[in-house]
């Protein structure tokens, strides 16, 4: 029996597939953030200048921003099934690569490899949009985004505890076994997901990308969000070590590693999110979370004077970045069904720049300002998204469930 695109948007995906389809989410971006605890290590291990492992971290971004732009596209070309199981065989391989590279030049390759492959993350949430029905997307697209910020920050932790058993090796080792494992459950329980039946080329698929810049609004608006939102992020976790690793704090790494667990809040806001966007308040949750946002500096300039104030804010941070990076890939996807990979891979792109962006101004500030300077940083971005938003609240309105007016006899608006 032929099985059409329709038939399937109407289907609801389980939950035991919805936890899969988080897990490898989750396993695939963390591949990206594994070497930030080891960067010394593997840095001595390969004889690489000290200079020369710090731009890994920025090799690797790179990397996966180009992954976002010539990858995530594939997904409105082929069959999504197939895609996401080809790109994590490939990633793993790639993984027992480095896990086995005698050199820097060897590790260089297979790390940029990983950065730009990790990028199929991107295209199973875009999978599972398509396979969700239209009044559940938002919480399908938060429980896998929920997926994903765990993995982002068990990373780091499941890195140093291998690296002190086993060597940075073993954690590549593990991760490649962990993705070959999750490969085998897509093969035997992600539902078939046919190719588009509209086939463009390929260099027309990845110039459409930048066309929906010119034809979406709501793309424009969430992707400038969205640069400003990770900008804030990478502000934090870039500066926060220095504070903390000297008077009158003098935390060690693997403590200021657990700070890291607060950020769990985030999964949290993840899922509700997604919730809050399917019943119509898309815009109400960002400008909230958007203020939330803004608020969290205020707690985190505090902490000199108690280091709760730090936690605090790291909680409230972490809800409001990820509650509004969920409405927006609600928003974003219900825009234009057919092109979810290319959308999604089109505001991943500032997601990335953002990134970067704040852990590169992150890093100058504090060397000449200190952590007060890290705070009006942050405070800026953070104010700087708000005020985003409330100039662009009207022109980014797009209906969340269009296709479920069919059956309810209304469209639910995202206002």
């Amino acid at each position: 029996m032929k099985i059409s695109p329709t038939s399937l948007s109407i289907k609801t995906l389980s939950m035991p597939v919805i936890l899969l389809l988080a897990t490898a989410c989750g396993l695939s971006v963390a591949n990206i953030y594994y070497v930030h605890p080891m960067l010394n290590v593997i840095a001595a291990d390969l004889h690489m200048n000290i200079a020369l492992a710090g731009s890994v971290i920025t090799a690797t971004q790179i990397c996966y921003a180009c992954g976002l732009l010539f990858l995530v596209p594939l997904g409105d070309l082929l069959p999504r099934r197939q895609l996401i199981i080809g790109q994590m065989l490939v990633s793993a391989l790639c993984l027992l690569f480095v896990a086995t590279a005698s050199g820097s030049t060897s590790f260089w390759i297979g790390i940029g490899l990983i950065g730009g492959l990790a990028v199929v993350a991107q295209t199973i949430i875009a999978a599972a949009a398509s396979m969700s029905a239209p009044q559940q997307r938002g919480q399908t697209i938060g429980f896998i985004t929920s997926g994903i910020v765990i993995g982002i920050l068990l990373a780091r932790v499941l890195a140093g505890l291998l690296t002190d058993l086993a060597g940075w090796r073993s954690v590549y080792g593990c991760s490649a076994a962990a993705l070959l494992l999750i490969v085998v459950l897509l093969y035997r329980y992600m539902p078939a997901t046919p190719a588009p039946s509209t086939r463009p080329s390929y260099s027309q698929l990845v110039l459409s990308t930048l066309q929906l810049f010119r034809e979406l609004p709501v793309l424009r608006v969430r992707a400038l969000l969205a640069m400003l939102i990770f900008a804030t992020f990478g502000t934090l976790w870039t500066a926060l070590v220095f504070p903390l690793s000297t008077a009158p704090f003098y935390f060690s790494h693997s403590t200021i590693g657990l700070l890291g667990i607060a950020g769990l809040a985030g999964a949290v806001a993840a899922s509700r999110a997604g919730v809050w966007a399917d019943r119509g308040w898309a815009q109400r949750t960002s400008g909230i979370a958007l203020a939330l946002l803004v608020l969290s500096w205020v707690f985190m300039w505090n902490m000199y004077h108690s280091v709760w104030f730090l936690i605090v804010g790291i909680i409230v941070l972490d809800l409001a970045v990820q509650a509004v990076h969920v409405t927006s890939q609600s928003m974003i996807l219900s825009a234009r069904p057919q092109a979810e990979s290319r959308l999604t891979g089109a505001y991943m792109v500032f997601y990335s720049i953002g990134s970067a962006l704040g852990s590169l101004a992150a890093t100058w500030v504090y060397a000449r300002y200190g952590w007060n300077g890290v705070c009006w940083l942050g405070l800026s971005f953070s104010a700087g998204a708000l005020l985003c938003w409330t100039l662009t609240r009207r022109m980014s309105r797009v209906p969340v469930s269009v296709v479920a007016s069919s059956s309810t006899g209304h469209c639910k608006s995202t206002g």
